[in-house]
């Protein structure tokens, strides 16, 4: 903008947009899966509210639930120049609903005057230019936005202001007014979205391949296909609970050091896109199951459902919490064997269950401690205290050692006799266990520990070179 031009014009209202421009997300989209997030059988109440007009449907949600706007993820830059901008009226206009427009505007402490909807005004596109007009008059403002909608807006002011659009939006706005600012949005689209899905959770899925190796069907063609087509339907549905998730959790995620910088926390990725793609991972996920069985795609399902239960409520139960995340990981070990249509190992069932009870109290005991050095005393979202970081190292390390335990019994089991032919070689597994559980906590407790243990596990050298030594170790016993 011509700065001569702006200290002239020092009477000309800059009206500024709050979904998308001001703001790097949508507050309706934001208080509906807060709603949600509160009950989800609020569900069946939107299409009722909705049929009053979308300004009622805000309306309703925004009389049920509060916003935080300490926590929301503003655009940086539109603050800085707001701030600047001190001689000239500065108004938030938005066709969100009037309560949050006014919580924003009075925390941000820029703002001289809030437009906004109410019950019976959705304050939007060409509403919203009379309202600006009524007030201040034809070209009497300059408007910021960020959508085709505000085309409407900017065809009757002054100066248009782009923030967050692309190149063609402000080439259409320079088409109807004058562009005083362009303020692109930040690249990297497919990198956020790399990041929302969790590609790198996926080593989890690994787990699958578990039944596969333990049962030594190595070379058998069919089951190895079986289990890889397993580990990408798991891989695509825990996706789609992981988008689910980050969208139930925003107001936590937020508070928190690190998962603040989450896709969806941060305001990279819209809200929207991650209602439509969370049920789009799903579904495809689904399909792939099918393609193996219908034992195998009901045990998808019982792991869709226990995750769904864990991300809107148990989560935040203490203990249930754990255990819940356990039984996760041993689903997986009891999808690869339905898979390939193999029996299920005791032994096995009983090593996971013990083992990743472990690994759950480890990833809640890095969070806490965590907390701890950062001066919070208790987990956002959470249902832990710092004061519980001792009780779950000792439970967790307990479930640790019981897992080589139960592996020790194992060895000299009927059914190591009938699979290995050297079963005295897999002795030397338990002592590389017993050092890599004692380690992992031994890390944790001094706060190197990554959130989840697992992606610790497979990036870590140390790890690295203790899986490589536990496949010698069986292959020398086979």
């Amino acid at each position: 903008m011509d700065r001569k031009e702006s200290t002239d014009s020092n009477n000309v209202a800059l009206c500024v947009d709050l979904d998308g421009t001001l703001l790097k997300s949508d507050i309706l989209y934001e208080s509906l899966l807060a709603l949600l997030s509160k009950n989800p059988l609020y569900l069946f109440l939107l299409p009722l509210w909705l049929l009053r007009g979308k300004a009622a449907l805000k309306h309703e949600i925004a009389a049920r639930v509060n916003l935080d706007p300490t926590t929301l993820p503003y655009d940086e830059r539109l603050i800085s120049m707001l701030e600047g901008t001190t001689a000239r009226p500065r108004v938030l206009c938005t066709a969100s609903n009037t309560k949050f427009a006014h919580d924003i505007s009075e925390h941000l402490g820029v703002f001289d005057l809030v437009l906004a909807s109410d019950d019976g005004l959705n304050l939007s596109g060409g509403r919203k230019a009379q309202a600006l007009v009524d007030r201040f008059g034809e070209r009497g403002f300059d408007y910021a936005g960020n959508e085709s909608i505000d085309l409407e807006v900017w065809s009757r002011s002054r100066h248009a202001w782009v923030v967050n659009g692309s190149q063609a939006l402000a080439a259409r706005a320079a088409r109807v007014s004058k562009v005083a600012e362009h303020l692109p949005a930040s690249k990297g689209t497919l990198k956020a979205w790399i990041k929302a899905i969790r590609v790198h959770q996926w080593l989890k899925n690994l787990l699958v391949f578990l039944p596969l190796l333990a049962s030594h069907r190595f070379f058998d063609v069919p089951a190895v296909t079986a289990s890889l087509i397993a580990f990408m339907a798991f891989g695509l549905c825990a996706s789609g609970v992981y988008v689910l998730n980050d969208l139930l959790d925003l107001p936590s995620d937020r508070r928190h050091p690190r998962k603040r910088l989450r896709p969806f926390a941060a305001g990279r990725l819209p809200l929207l896109h991650g209602l439509f793609a969370a049920p789009v991972l799903t579904l495809a996920g689904f399909a792939l199951a099918m393609l193996v069985s219908l034992n195998f795609t009901a045990v998808l399902i019982g792991y869709y459902v226990i995750t769904l239960a864990y991300s809107l409520r148990l989560k935040r139960v203490v203990m249930i919490d754990v255990i819940l995340l356990a039984a996760l990981y041993t689903v997986r070990i009891i999808g690869g064997a339905a898979a390939i249509g193999s029996a299920l190992s005791f032994w096995l069932l009983a090593f996971s269950m013990f083992i990743f009870l472990s690994l759950a109290m480890l990833k809640r005991y890095a969070e806490l401690d965590n907390m701890l050095t950062n001066g919070q005393t208790k987990a956002s979202g959470r249902g832990y205290a710092v004061d519980d970081l001792p009780l779950l190292q000792s439970l967790g390390t307990s479930s640790g050692y019981l897992a080589v335990l139960v592996f020790a019994l194992y060895i000299n089991s009927p059914e190591s006799l009938a699979l290995y032919r050297h079963p005295k070689v897999l002795w030397l597994i338990c002592p590389l266990l017993l050092y890599w559980i004692s380690r992992a906590w031994i890390v944790a407790h001094r706060g190197r520990m990554d959130d989840d243990p697992v992606v610790f596990a497979a990036t870590d050298r140390v790890s690295q070179i203790v899986i490589v030594l536990c496949g010698l170790m069986l292959l020398g016993a086979i």
